[in-house]
């Protein structure tokens, strides 16, 4: 793209809950594509690929998240005709509906994709394109943690927690990001399809970004934390997050509830979304990232530690929960705990 090559209107939707670091994050990216690279390998700036700003409900200031200012550029439908929406991150607590609380956002997203417009989303944002009607049918991932949410309050959505992102639509129109940093994902990502591969590595040189290639599963929790009226079962939730080296954890439990074992599957079940095992599972496996995040114990005796007698079964089984192999995942923790290590022992 030359200076004479108009740019590319990109539209960042900004609501009062929106993650600032995500809105202006996106937006630095977005404008340092063609710029930045020639600034510091040629001493001038090169004309900037992308047209980014901000839009939401008013031009009025307001205070979003960790009470940081936002200052939108336009107003909803004020705005340059948008070749790509992008709707970051915002807060909401994962078992909140959204009904009713964005109806003027979801319905200008619904208006901009008619128009032809690219529609993204990174990690919670995707709400607001399932409340738009915009995933139904379709495939999408979200941020781990608003699983169940999505699954409940959008069950047309098609949901894939282990993809970090996700092109979706007959004309590829719809792309979703998982969680966290994956928003750096989705910004290389249109930056390399609509401007081009070079300017896309040319960002991620300037910006030291690394490629989220193995998804976001291996840093989910495997366990979900749903809260029960089911007293049993919430007792033997209770008692499996203690005792989950136990031998025979199923059978203790089913003698705890005082259930007939075919009741207490289904209870089970019915309460946490998993079969007794599963659960049993994931709670060993949660407790085994923990171990390999923070020592240098050896897999074997991890594995042990957490109630597998059987170190080989422990690593396939990891790798298929988790997405990675007990030793790849410890390996991203590393440098951390290295650095961690270096600033106590210096007295920081």
């Amino acid at each position: 793209m030359n200076e004479k090559e108009p740019k590319l209107n990109v539209a960042l939707l900004a609501v009062p809950e929106v993650t600032a670091s995500t809105l202006f994050g996106m937006l630095d990216i977005f404008a340092s594509s063609g710029r930045d690279w020639q600034a510091l390998t040629t001493g001038e700036p090169g004309p900037s690929a992308i047209n980014p700003y901000v839009v939401a409900r008013s031009r009025e200031s307001f205070k979003a998240l960790n009470d940081i200012i936002v200052t939108p550029h336009y107003a909803l439908g004020q705005e340059p005709r948008p070749d790509i929406v992008c709707v970051p991150d915002f807060f909401i607590m994962p078992g909140d509906s959204c009904a009713g609380r964005f109806d003027a956002e979801t319905s200008w997203l619904r208006d901009c994709h008619a128009g032809g417009a690219v529609v993204a989303s990174a990690c919670s944002g995707a709400l607001l394109l399932a409340e738009a009607g915009l995933l139904d049918d379709c495939d999408a991932t979200i941020h781990w943690g608003f699983r169940d949410m999505l699954e409940k309050h959008y069950p047309k959505v098609r949901f894939h927690p282990n993809r970090t992102l996700v092109v979706a639509g007959e004309d590829g129109r719809i792309i979703t990001g998982g969680g966290g940093t994956t928003w750096q994902d989705l910004a290389l990502f249109l930056i390399a399809k609509f401007v081009s591969v070079k300017d896309a590595v040319e960002v991620a040189k300037v910006n030291l970004i690394d490629w989220h290639d193995l998804g976001q599963q291996s840093y989910a929790s495997l366990v979900s934390k749903r809260h029960t009226d089911d007293a049993k079962i919430a007792a033997c939730q209770a008692w499996i997050a203690e005792n989950y080296a136990a031998a025979a954890p199923v059978a203790a439990m089913i003698e705890m509830s005082g259930l007939a074992e075919r009741s207490f599957t289904r209870r089970f079940s019915q309460a946490t979304g998993m079969t007794p095992l599963q659960y049993v599972h994931a709670v060993r496996l949660e407790e085994a990232k923990q171990m390999l995040e923070t020592t240098d114990d050896a897999i074997e005796a991890i594995a042990n530690e957490v109630g597998y007698e059987d170190a080989s079964f422990f690593g396939r089984l990891f790798l298929r929960n988790v997405g990675v192999t007990p030793a790849q995942y410890r390996r991203r923790y590393v440098p951390l705990r290295k650095a961690g290590a270096a600033q106590k022992q210096g007295g920081g």
